[in-house]
This record gives structure tokens, sequence and C-alpha cells, in this order.
């Protein structure tokens, strides 16, 4: 019987990796792939005969842990996998808070991933060592995540910019105010994302302002 797989994954560099990994296993079946949680939540809606989802967790407008938690509800029988570059405890326990059956980093080998593949289908939670040795030590001793969990780093001039887009100003009026280029605040914004590991300007706000990098 073959194995019906979907992915989620928003680098289609990344995205071709994992396909190649795939390819070397017959029973494999790779039925479609979204760039992010809301378009693969659309996807299954039309199409929801997958036994397996890979799943990334930085992604744009819905990320793999708050995909992870809607499939959890939705479709419980389908598997998940999250295949992620992170292995921070935080990323770890959250994900598996929400119901992710197994937890690989994307550097896995293809023969790794394959058995990770089976044994999840099998009822296993398929985990790379270092971050099964994490997961462990979170059940152990859970953390509390509700204070800002991360040392963040902003410059005096990207807070200023965080702090003109929490009052909805665009590049260009931020620019005005600043006195600076609209393409220097784009590329101050780019880091900005970076160091917060976020994707749009809600986000961003957002976690600065969990974060107490900006005042409410």
């Amino acid at each position: 019987m073959s194995i019906k797989i979907a992915i989620a994954e928003d680098n289609s560099f990344l995205l071709r990796a994992i396909l190649e990994k795939l390819s070397f296993f017959d029973e494999l079946e790779v039925k479609y792939s979204a760039y992010n949680g809301l378009e693969l939540m659309e996807k299954l809606e039309k199409d929801s005969n997958v036994h397996l989802i890979l799943m990334d967790i930085e992604m744009p407008k819905m990320n793999g842990i708050e995909t992870v938690a809607q499939l959890s509800q939705r479709y419980p029988q389908i598997k998940t996998i999250m295949l992620t570059v992170f292995d921070d405890d935080e990323y770890i326990f959250k994900a598996i808070q929400s119901g992710a059956n197994g937890y690989f980093l994307k550097e896995v080998d293809a023969k790794t991933l394959h058995q990770g593949i089976l044994d999840t289908m099998e009822g296993g939670a398929a985990m790379t060592p270092s971050v099964a040795m994490k997961a462990l030590k979170l059940l152990r001793n859970p953390p509390n995540f509700s204070e800002p969990a991360e040392n963040i780093k902003l410059t005096r001039r990207e807070i200023e910019i965080l702090e003109q887009t929490s009052k909805g100003l665009n590049y260009n009026q931020i620019g005005e105010n600043l006195f600076i280029s609209p393409k220097t605040v784009r590329k101050h914004t780019e880091n900005i994302y970076r160091k917060l590991r976020v994707h749009s300007k809600l986000e961003a706000v957002q976690k600065a302002l969990k974060n107490r990098i900006i005042g409410g």
C-alpha cells in the first residue's frame, strides 16, 4: 500500500530537496505540496485522502504549529512530522503540544526520513536524536514559555522602524519621518523579520509587543 504524503514548505529549494529524498522509495506518494499552512488546509478541504504531512514550522500566513493544532482537530487520522531547521526548546514543545507525531531536522538523510515515516504510520514517534533528548528534558521539566523566551537584539533604528510600523505607516511614510529612503526602510524591515523570525508586519509588531521591544 502506498503512503500518501502532503508537504507544507515555503522554500522551493528545500521543497525540491525533500521531494528528492522521498523519490527513492516507491511506496511514498507525494500528492501535493503547499506554500503555507493556510494553503495546505485549503487543499485538504478539496482532498483529505492523505496519510501523513511533512510540515515546516516557519511559514507565512499560517505557521506549522498553528496548522498542526488545526489538523489535530479537523483531521485527527492524518499523521504529522515536523521537518524544520529549528531545534529550539520552544518550537519542539509547542509542536508536540499541538499534536505533531514526529520532529525531524531538515538535514535528515533519505533513509532515516523514510524509516521515520514508516514508524509514524505504525504509531511511533519519529525524532532526530538531539530533538528526542530535548523532548524528554522538556517532559521532565515543562517550561513556561509565556515569558519572553528569546534574547532579541534590535538596533535603535530597527526599534524606531518597528514603532512606526505599529502605527500602520508604510515604507514611504516611515522613510519621510526618519529621513531615510524607503529602500533603506525595507532593508531594515527584512533584518527585523530575520531577527524576530517572522514573515509579516503584523507578526513582527505582535512579537515586539509580546517581548516588550516596543510599547503598546
